[in-house]
């Protein structure tokens, strides 16, 4: 894939962020699944790394994937579909903020079009990681991604269950500061943390993690000043949903239990181009 094409998405990619509507970014969990997000309509695309991580019967955040896997799952993503891919890497595979560099080195040199490196551990009994690591990790990725990739600094304190808001805007606010493109910060309470996050980090766009429980429209979250919308695992246990359900019929017997209006020669077609 040259590198004239991995520009081109990157700046597409970046006019994402910077036009005047909210995007969605769906997460993929492999080539098909890719393929049809693009053939709906969809202009980026993200891996999940604990969707991807199930897929191959592991634990995400516990460093159970490595780096070079999860590049070429998101490389396959980037050559099957054409799209812009955002990789959800994790911590950024990195003992050092040297490590978290080549990481992203690693992601423009395989196409990628963005990045995200969070402040997690690795260790579920200390999973954050104090505040100064954690910026300094942030700059380092932000002097490898500039003018090559789209970063995303995020912090995982909610995820991880630590209510802090106040730490939370501190955390994305010094992310911003040491050169993160995009802000994140996964399963923020209620409108008024979104809110006050985007205010915290303005101009500086910020992504939402949305579940199908959340009542918001996207109307309201573009209101809010929210950018770019993702979704998580919750395509893959959608789909997962769809094949258990299906497959409790069939345990009972019923052979009809697996119609499906996708046939699979239309995944062919797609895979074919």
């Amino acid at each position: 894939m040259s590198d004239t094409a991995a520009q081109a998405r990157y700046e597409q990619f970046v006019e994402l962020h910077r036009g005047p509507d909210t995007f969605i970014m769906p997460n993929a969990w492999d080539g098909p699944s890719a393929l049809l997000f693009k053939e709906v309509g969809f202009k980026s695309i993200a891996t999940s790394s604990a969707a991807f991580a199930a897929t191959l019967g592991r634990i995400d955040g516990i460093h159970a994937v490595s780096r070079d896997t999860h590049l070429d799952h998101a490389a396959l993503l980037t050559s099957v579909s054409g799209l812009p891919i955002n990789g959800d890497f994790e911590d950024g595979y990195g003992k050092t903020p040297d490590d978290v560099r080549a990481t992203v080195d690693a992601a423009v040199a395989r196409g990628l079009a963005g990045i995200g490196v969070e402040d997690t551990t690795g260790d579920p009994a200390n999973p954050i990681r104090a505040f100064d690591d954690a910026v300094r990790r942030i700059e380092a990725a932000a002097a490898a991604a500039h003018g090559r990739i789209v970063l995303t600094g995020r912090t995982d304190n909610f995820l991880w269950g630590i209510s802090d808001l106040d730490d939370t805007i501190r955390r994305l606010s010094a992310y911003a500061e040491a050169g993160a493109d995009v802000l994140y910060a996964p399963n923020l309470p209620d409108r008024a943390s979104i809110s006050a996050v985007i205010k915290a980090v303005a101009p500086k766009p910020v992504n939402l993690l949305v579940s199908p429980q959340d009542a918001a429209t996207l109307a309201e979250l573009q209101r809010l000043g929210v950018r770019r919308i993702s979704l998580g695992v919750d395509p893959y246990t959608h789909a997962l949903a769809a094949t258990h359900a299906a497959a409790a019929k069939l345990a009972k017997g019923d052979l009809t239990a697996l119609a499906s209006h996708l046939n699979f020669g239309h995944i062919i077609d797609l895979i074919k181009g």
